[in-house]
């Protein structure tokens, strides 16, 4: 099969495939109005879908994807602004949870939701680590904890503007200001060298984070997990991750222990027209 094919009794010429395109590789023949692939058109397509998604008739069948292959949009379960204003302004960064593992399903099933993230170039770089053993994660927790008593020893302004001396003296008195007793730790990671990386991984992890919710669960960014994970050694070993990859994300996962009730206020938004 050549990159994409059209039903010649399906298509309407209508153009929308080749208005909508990112790559701008299709385009209509002269003749008879049908949608075509430009010259090397293998070469610049990002296999994104956006033809095969836009069609109204169905009529483009890509060579990774059929309209079959791909659901329909059910515009019944589309969120109005009050709703996506209300999920946005509800969620909340979970610090106290429950002494119960979440079910494989439920985290897969998240992760499978986050995987339809946005990625420059649809270079889709995310991958998954999942520290879903609770005694694993304070293992790990505790290689943090060793990272900042280093820092205040070796670098200690840098480290007390951090009060990485309190989060050390906390973990000294048997709490877990790390990773907040979480039995479950999500890791993004990718190719250090892939330039997309960084804003895909952090795209994928808040597509997570704002599921989460529809599933009972909360969630909290690692951020000082993820800020050792890529500078000390101990850690990295723990964590094994792929060689030339990269933790770009990492978060925090469970059941909450409490329920929130009201939506607190926040900053007034600053904006420039221009």
């Amino acid at each position: 099969m050549d990159l994409f094919a059209v039903d010649k009794e399906k298509c309407q010429r209508d153009h929308i495939c080749v208005e909508v395109c990112p790559a701008k590789i299709i385009v209509s023949q002269e003749k008879n109005g049908i949608p075509k692939p430009v010259r090397n058109a293998e070469e610049f397509c990002i296999f994104c879908g956006h033809c095969v998604a836009v069609c109204p008739h169905g009529a483009l069948s890509h060579m990774i994807m059929a309209p079959n292959e791909c659901a329909p949009l059910q515009k019944g379960l589309l969120l109005t602004p009050e709703q996506v204003e209300h999920t946005l302004r509800s969620r909340r960064s979970i610090r106290s949870y429950r002494k119960k593992d979440v079910e494989r399903e439920k985290i897969t099933k998240l992760i499978d939701m986050a995987r339809y993230a946005p990625s420059g170039h649809n270079s889709q770089p995310v991958r998954w680590r999942i520290i879903y053993d609770r005694q694993e994660v304070q293992k790990l927790a505790a290689h943090v904890v060793d990272w900042m008593r280093f820092l205040l020893k070796e670098q200690k302004e840098f480290a007390l503007s951090f009060r990485m001396d309190r989060l050390v003296k906390g973990w000294d008195a048997g709490t877990d200001p790390i990773c907040r007793n979480a039995p479950h730790l999500i890791v993004t990671h990718a190719p250090k060298e892939n330039g997309a990386a960084p804003a895909a991984c952090t795209i994928a992890l808040s597509y997570l984070d704002l599921a989460a919710p529809s599933f009972g669960l909360g969630t909290c960014w690692a951020g000082y997990f993820n800020n050792a994970a890529n500078v000390w050694p101990p850690l990295q070993e723990a964590l094994d991750l792929p060689e030339g990859d990269r933790c770009f994300g990492s978060m925090m996962l469970g059941y909450p222990r409490y329920g929130y009730h009201r939506l607190p206020k926040r900053n007034e938004a600053h904006i420039t027209w221009r």
